[in-house]
């Protein structure tokens, strides 16, 4: 009897929703339609947007002789942030968006360069900054080093082509300049860069490989209407707050009559320090990130030792304790029964390639490309882009043969 009536009261729930979602239909199908319409014309009008910008590759050459700490390069890219897209008729009806940039470390035959990519808009605040912090360098507009290179398996091989994640959640930084003691500003033979090892690897490369290092940054805010979500989504504070509760209730302790104890004085000297550092990144300018990196050369030079090498060079900027960073989405399988034929692992490459090229992650047409942006904080940032001083003894590293004399001032004009 109760299955009977179960199955009557299922009869009539099913009959129930059909009517009403028949009823309702013109309400939800237009719905539906307007919705589905409205996603495609703001994804046409942002690749109008980002066609229209313009973009452009500057170089950077670095003098012999280099003693800012990586603090100069934080302050250079807290010019960067700019978190407003426009007003809702530019951002709706034209398509805006936030900026975003490139830091890139590049190495081409064991030739090591620094580049910086930017809107064309954007490249007179760019150079202005740079030179503001770093008076001896020399910036020269670049022709793009990845739009030669295209994906021949009867020529070159691609070792590793992927992007990089967090080890933890967002509001554990990554093992930072501060950490090192390179905000100190010590002597060039008691600096412990953690830089250098990324130089070396590049440096060591021979003739026909390439290794490429993409830092794309955007600044990170609490998205709402004006930058295109209706539904707001909060900025990465919150998530701060939530982590740190975490670690202190591992702290909380009952005494004999089950009274809540007070956490602080029962956490670990690591924990503190966790906390800490947390604290102290939080009030940093934070940028919504996504690295790329690949190693391939030409078929007879290829070694697969180098893709150990390309991974294992960005550890240093790890800790246990804190965040670090490991391999995320890649064009590579774990095991060969997973894409017996290679198809399509060489899409993947493709799309990496082209996605690679147009720094595209933050907008069309590949926007949060097989992965969501983390968040890293200029501290951060400068940790892992900086100009190195004489520490740096990679040979192969682009720097101006000599100091750029400074003009007389009694010049006539």
């Amino acid at each position: 009897m109760l299955d009977a009536l179960s199955a009557s009261f299922d009869t009539e729930f099913v009959r129930n929703f059909l009517h009403i979602a028949r009823v309702t239909s013109p309400l939800w199908i237009t719905a539906f339609v307007v919705g589905f319409l409205f996603d495609i014309w703001i994804e046409l009008k942002r690749r109008e947007w980002v066609r229209k910008q313009g973009s452009v590759l500057l170089e950077i050459k670095l003098p012999r002789e280099m003693s800012k700490s990586p603090q100069a390069m934080e302050l250079f890219l807290n010019t960067l942030y700019n978190p407003i897209s426009g007003s809702l008729i530019k951002v709706y009806v034209e398509g805006a968006m936030r900026p975003w940039f490139s830091l890139e470390l590049v190495s081409i035959g064991g030739s090591v360069h620094f580049f910086i990519w930017c809107h064309e808009g954007y490249r007179r605040r760019v150079e202005a900054q740079l030179y503001a912090q770093f008076p001896n360098i020399e910036i020269h507009e670049a022709s793009d080093y990845s739009l030669g290179v295209h994906r021949d398996p009867e020529k070159i091989t691609f070792g590793w082509f992927g992007q990089f994640a967090l080890t933890k959640p967002d509001p554990y930084p990554i093992k930072t300049y501060v950490d090192y003691g390179l905000d100190k500003d010590p002597k060039e033979e008691f600096k412990n860069d953690p830089l250098v090892a990324v130089l070396e690897f590049l440096g060591s490369m021979r003739k026909g490989e390439q290794a490429w290092i993409q830092i794309l940054i955007r600044a990170h805010t609490k998205e709402g209407l004006k930058l295109g979500r209706i539904i707001t989504k909060p900025d990465w504070r919150d998530n701060v707050k939530k982590e740190i509760k975490k670690i202190l209730k591992e702290g909380i302790l009952k005494d004999k009559d089950d009274k809540t104890v007070d956490s602080t004085k029962h956490l670990s000297q690591g924990q503190k320090d966790v906390i800490s550092a947390i604290e102290r990144t939080t009030g940093k300018t934070a940028f919504d990130t996504m690295i790329r990196a690949t190693y391939f050369a030409d078929k007879e030079v290829y070694s697969p030792t180098n893709i150990g090498g390309l991974i294992g060079s960005m550890s240093q900027f790890g800790s246990g304790a804190l965040n670090g960073f490991k391999p995320g989405f890649s064009a590579s399988f774990e095991y060969p029964w997973q894409d017996p034929f290679g198809k399509e692992k060489a899409q993947r490459e493709r799309q990496l390639l082209e996605a690679y090229k147009r720094r595209s992650f933050f907008a069309p047409p590949f926007k949060n490309f097989n992965g969501k942006p983390f968040i890293l904080t200029t501290e951060e940032l400068a940790t892992i882009f900086h100009f190195p001083g004489g520490v740096a003894a990679t040979p192969t590293l682009q720097r101006i043969p000599s100091k750029k004399a400074e003009a007389p001032a009694n010049l006539p004009i």
